[in-house]
């Protein structure tokens, strides 16, 4: 059975929770991922630390055994109308656990929880684009980026 817990700046993990989930989204993003550092800045601002506008953390435990099935990042953005309030920056599942719907119970459920609009983005080549669509998202602009 898979409970999801919440976390938001009302609600905030623990320095261990924070710390498993960092581990388990570096671990189980694979390619899509990012160091572990911008992984745990995205969950301390969903958490609100620092002032930052908060958003959500969701941990899908595997109640019989403990141990996380699945992980989902949402920051708020401080915006709306213009800019969608929220995007999600991370999800994933335990790569042995694909397939069971994890992935998708995740997103529903932030989906419901949330607040305003959600934005995401998703390389052309990942699987989870395919949910993605299912859920609702689409694509309404090329993203562009200037790095410095």
């Amino acid at each position: 059975m898979i409970t999801i817990h919440t976390y938001t700046e009302e609600r905030t993990a623990n320095e261990q929770q924070k710390l498993n989930i960092t581990e388990f989204l570096f671990h189980h993003l694979e390619q899509y991922g990012d160091p572990k550092y911008d992984i745990e800045k995205s969950i301390n601002y969903a958490m609100g630390e620092d002032h930052k506008p908060g958003g959500i953390v969701l941990a899908a435990v595997n109640e019989s055994t403990g141990t996380l099935a699945g992980a989902l990042v949402i920051n708020k953005t401080g915006m709306d109308g213009y800019i969608p309030e929220n995007i999600l920056v991370y999800i994933a599942t335990d790569k042995n656990l694909r397939g069971k719907g994890i992935g998708k119970k995740l997103m529903q459920y932030a989906i419901d929880i949330s607040k305003g609009d959600i934005a995401l983005h998703c390389e052309p080549d990942n699987p989870a684009k395919h949910l993605y669509e299912k859920l609702g998202f689409a694509s309404k602009y090329l993203e562009m980026r200037l790095k410095k």
